[in-house]
């Protein structure tokens, strides 16, 4: 630690920034991208419908899908379809009885073949034939759960990270005394001047986002890191405080004998409908479907509401009757559902959510320009010493890797959504693989060359792979840019423009990066300045001579 209060935090802000950096970047990258994972699952799964119907007729159609689909399941889950996903998404729960085991040699399905689920058009109630993909959602786990690393690590390991980052936003809050005032200050071309200028500037522009959505990150997974209270509060039953917590409705009675049709679905809609004085309906799940004590809880959906916690209602499938509400939250669970609310942001409309999209943007530009920021101080002196040591050497090409090198592996997880054969055989999986092994393949080269070239290459690489997906789409696909643009479908042709606009960005970063020169340091302006006046002397002298 450093003397003095300012300059102690000015160390801790450097340290805990550049320790978990390249970590931070790749979860900031993958959290921004999910504000758009529906749309991005839709564009990743062109076959999907695009036609609206209402949401009766849609639920309609589920319940006759299900009742041939799935007749003897013990529940059927339904999430009905709404702007930003038009196609009908549905689980259902197989009895024990009717799970098979493997066979030997044959790869055990997902859930043991205890679940199904399916992908539905609610206009036809036909099921659609649509490729294997996780879509957006590989963004959104990829950023708490890191893919590979077994799952409690990993977010032990992300809250780690963000309990780092909270620090660093707060310290460096402390450490630049005139940060607001220098939010107005940006001057280009003055080398280690203009990279801390740059960071301050895309720290001060979303301040409170970045505060904001680090500390919810944290509060999202707080049973998890701190499990002991509710351990001590319910020793024997923790599933009865998640139940007491999250205002979750009980668990439904066993399923009785005998067999009775339900109520049209339709009317239990309306019911619902009428007693949240005519909010939407989400989805919904139907328990023990067919048996005489059948039960449906419809979901309120999220609409304007803050927090992540939305309503239900418990209807008896057979009479209509309501049978109960979802209890009424606490302070403590309000408080916690608007924070996990927040942080995901499923209440904003598209002006909102495009905002917390390029707040998200700004994050990752403060956190990669953090990382940049230590090897250009650093740079100078290690060039003192004639030579590079270790240290930098490994900073620089975890920056090359981790700032140049995630935007290609975005880009190729896209291209391989296109490319990869729409029949193989766990194709998300070799999704995520190509995504894995396009940045495996960047880091690899940055740790060979880690120069001021390869910078370049591989921002000119990634501007080529996101400007060329509107092109691949148009030769793979019917839902291409002349398609979306001409019958509004803003959704993907937004999609397509704003993978031009990360291309044009990137080429423009390439091209900086390919004429950027160093600043010059104060002693080597003093030794060109003497060189260049004994050569102007010299000159001067032999101007006198030859006048003579």
């Amino acid at each position: 630690m450093k003397n003095g209060f300012r300059q102690s935090m000015a160390w801790l802000h450097t340290w805990t920034g550049l320790l978990v950096g390249w970590l931070l970047l790749l979860i900031f990258m993958a959290g921004t991208a999910s504000y758009y994972r529906e749309e991005i699952s839709r564009w990743m799964r062109p076959e999907l419908p695009r036609s609206s119907v209402s949401s009766e007729v849609a639920a309609e159609r589920a319940i006759s899908f299900l009742q041939h689909k799935a007749p003897q399941a013990e529940s059927w889950n339904v999430t009905l379809p709404d702007p930003r996903n038009p196609a009908m998404r549905m689980f259902w729960r197989n009895p024990e009885s009717m799970v098979k085991p493997p066979v030997e040699g044959e790869k055990r399905r997902r859930g043991g073949g205890r679940f199904g689920d399916a992908t539905v058009d609610p206009a036809s109630g036909e099921e659609v034939a649509a490729r294997e993909t996780r879509g957006g959602d590989f963004f959104y786990r990829l950023h708490f759960d890191l893919h590979y690393i077994p799952v409690l690590w990993a977010r032990y390991l992300v809250g780690f990270c963000a309990m780092f980052m909270l620090v660093a936003i707060i310290t460096g809050v402390i450490t630049h005394k005139k940060i607001f005032k220098d939010f107005f200050t940006f001057r280009p071309e003055k080398g280690l001047r203009s990279w801390l200028d740059f960071h301050n500037v895309s720290a001060v522009m979303a301040l409170p986002y970045h505060a904001m959505i680090t500390y919810t990150g944290i509060v999202t997974l707080m049973f998890m890191y701190l499990p002991q209270g509710v351990s001590v509060a319910y020793p024997k039953d923790e599933d009865a405080f998640f139940s007491e917590a999250f205002a979750r409705l009980a668990d439904p009675a066993e399923p009785a004998a005998g067999s009775t049709p339900s109520l049209p679905i339709q009317q239990l809609l309306d019911s619902a409908r009428a007693e949240w004085k005519g909010a939407q309906v989400s989805g919904f799940t139907v328990f023990h479907p067919g048996a005489a004590n059948a039960v449906i809880d419809i979901y309120q959906r999220d609409g304007k509401r803050l927090s992540i916690d939305t309503p239900s209602l418990r209807y008896n499938a057979v009479t209509g009757a309501l049978v109960e509400h979802s209890p009424v939250p606490g302070g403590a669970t309000q408080t916690r559902g608007v924070m996990y609310g927040l942080h995901l942001a499923r209440f904003a409309d598209w002006g909102l959510r495009a905002l917390f999209f390029l707040s998200g943007l700004v994050g990752c530009l403060m956190v990669a320009s953090g990382v940049v920021l230590w090897a250009v101080k650093e740079r100078p002196k290690h060039a003192k010493s004639g030579r590079i040591g270790f240290g930098l050497r490994l900073v620089d090409a975890l920056n090359i890797g981790a700032v140049a090198g995630l935007p290609i592996a975005f880009a190729a997880y896209f291209w391989g959504n296109r490319l990869l054969p729409v029949q193989l055989a766990e194709r998300a999986d070799a999704e995520a693989s190509v995504f894995f092994y396009a940045w495996g393949a960047a880091l690899l080269a940055a740790f060979i060359w880690p120069k001021r070239m390869m910078w370049a290459w591989q921002l000119y690489l990634g501007a080529a792979l996101f400007a060329l997906i509107p092109l691949l789409n148009a030769f793979t696909t019917h839902a291409h840019l002349g398609v979306t643009l001409r019958n509004g479908d803003w959704v993907l042709a937004g999609f397509d423009l704003v993978m031009l606009a990360f291309g044009a960005m990137l080429a423009y970063c390439g091209l900086r990066m390919q004429r950027w020169q160093p600043a010059l340091s104060a002693a080597e302006k003093k030794k060109r300045q003497m060189a260049a006046a004994a050569a102007a002397s010299a000159q001067t002298a032999e101007t006198a001579e030859a006048s003579a």
